[in-house]
């Protein structure tokens, strides 16, 4: 008897729901797009995403860390995602998209008053131009023929050495600058990019939730939540 009250209840348990999988979603600290605020993480990307992630209904955790270690986290780590990632040619079959949670241009910024001047990408690469440490725009920089590029650990620390006159030169979204120049000396030299920035899942990322991301990004840019996220963070994109 109680033998088969086992194998019943074995049997019953085989009909049970599974248990939905977390997906773990890493940035890195990049204000006003992720940064963290005491405990709390907050930023315009962490808002979208954890606006998607709600109403797409799924389980979801945000973590913020260097942005190498999320980078390659995403890329081999089922159910991870990292944001938030410029979608470039080079990255496209490495990642599943959900975007934009920002369109944007990429420019080379200086410090007021350096003396640099560059009318054109030709007269850019004469200068030493900071970034970070496994940001597209590192890879962006030596596709487009710079090679004085000094390396930081974070982009921080790039802002830090161009305003100590330590580097000539550093990318920045364009949106970020034109806050952030009411807040420090910086004035914009040139355009190096434009591209979308989202969401980058894991490769093998489930389908079924990629499509609920999606639909759910596409309705909060339709209805105007997205915008109205990017003002609240001093934001204003020309699109």
């Amino acid at each position: 008897m109680k033998r088969l009250l086992i194998l019943a209840l074995l049997g019953l348990s085989s009909f049970a729901p599974a248990k939905a999988e977390t997906v773990t979603l890493y940035t890195e600290d990049y204000p006003p797009f992720s940064y963290r605020e005491g405990k709390e993480l907050k930023g315009a990307s962490v808002d979208q995403v954890e606006a998607v992630m709600t109403a797409a209904g799924i389980d979801h955790k945000v973590e913020m860390m260097p942005w190498t270690r999320a980078y390659a986290l995403a890329q081999t780590t089922a159910m991870t995602c990292v944001f938030t990632t410029a979608h470039s040619q080079q990255r496209d079959a490495l990642f599943k998209w959900v975007e934009p949670l920002l369109l944007d241009q990429n420019i080379l910024i200086t410090k007021s008053g350096s003396g640099v001047s560059a009318n054109n990408i030709e007269d850019a690469r004469r200068y030493t131009v900071g970034t970070h440490r496994g940001d597209y725009t590192e890879t962006l920089l030596k596709e487009k023929g710079f090679t004085r590029i000094d390396v930081a650990s974070d982009f921080n620390a790039s802002l830090r050495k161009l305003l100590n006159g330590r580097i000539d030169m550093m990318p920045i979204s364009e949106s970020f600058y034109e806050k952030l120049k009411k807040e420090q000396p910086l004035e914009k030299v040139a355009l190096l990019s434009s591209q979308p920035l989202g969401i980058a899942c894991e490769k093998n990322f489930p389908p079924d939730l990629l499509v609920k991301m999606q639909d759910a990004l596409s309705k909060m840019i339709a209805d105007g939540t997205q915008r109205a996220i990017f003002q609240k963070y001093g934001l204003h994109p020309t699109y």
